[in-house]
């Protein structure tokens, strides 16, 4: 069994039994969204911005996801590439957009937790493991979205 075997098996056994399906699917990607945002929001040292002015701790975070998801599947990393980049594009729209990015992304991962408890039936240790495992989140959903059309993992 290879690693993405692995980790999306044990994904999929504390998830068999959603109370509400399509509240978790839409809290999954608000959660990752959320964290980014305030990871984007943080001050960066100067060497980021020597670099490039688009690097900074959410940049970062999400080009080591992109490495860590072609490691594990190549097909699954290929597959969440637009949703990285749609990422990467929201949070530099919500950065030059005036508005007040750090808050509209914390109430994001508030209400993407928020969705964890009501999709996984409220208990605070189910919601708990979800957030430690946020970033397998997207690529179980879209490894479910891979086997209904028969595309191998």
């Amino acid at each position: 069994m290879t690693d993405i075997d692995n980790w999306l098996a044990r994904y999929e056994q504390t998830h068999n039994s959603l109370r509400s399906p399509a509240v978790y699917w839409v809290a999954v990607p608000m959660v990752v969204v959320g964290i980014t945002g305030l990871l984007w929001s943080l001050p960066v040292p100067d060497e980021f911005q020597k670099i490039s002015p688009l690097f900074n701790w959410g940049s970062a975070f999400l080009m080591v996801t992109a490495i860590y998801y072609f490691i594990i599947s190549l097909s699954l990393a290929i597959g969440l590439l637009p949703f990285l980049l749609g990422l990467s594009s929201i949070q530099l729209w919500l950065t030059n957009s005036g508005f007040p990015a750090n808050t509209i992304s914390a109430g994001l991962l508030i209400a993407g937790v928020a969705g964890f408890a009501l999709g996984r039936g409220g208990s605070p240790r189910a919601v708990f493991q979800d957030l430690q495992l946020m970033m397998i989140g997207p690529a179980w959903l879209l490894s479910v979205i891979y086997r209904r059309f028969g595309i191998p993992v």
